[in-house]
């Protein structure tokens, strides 16, 4: 069974959290500070993919509205 690369791909930024969540609770103190960069990257891309699931949703709606005042 052949597995999609979106499907995999789709673990990344949960995994990226997951990380900088474990390293923040269990590191020392002064190394604590270097898992905050996964941490926000991962919030980052969870936020902007959907954000722009959201426009395209938004954009292909108004293409349907705009060909039903058409006819």
């Amino acid at each position: 069974m052949k597995l999609n690369k979106r499907f995999i791909l789709s673990f990344v930024a949960p995994c990226m959290i997951l990380i900088s969540a474990i390293g923040l609770i269990f590191r020392d103190n002064p190394m604590k500070i270097f898992y905050l960069p996964i941490g926000l990257m991962g919030i980052v891309i969870i936020f902007e993919k959907g954000i722009s699931r959201q426009l395209y949703r938004k954009n292909i709606l108004e293409k349907i509205k705009s060909y039903q005042k058409v006819k």
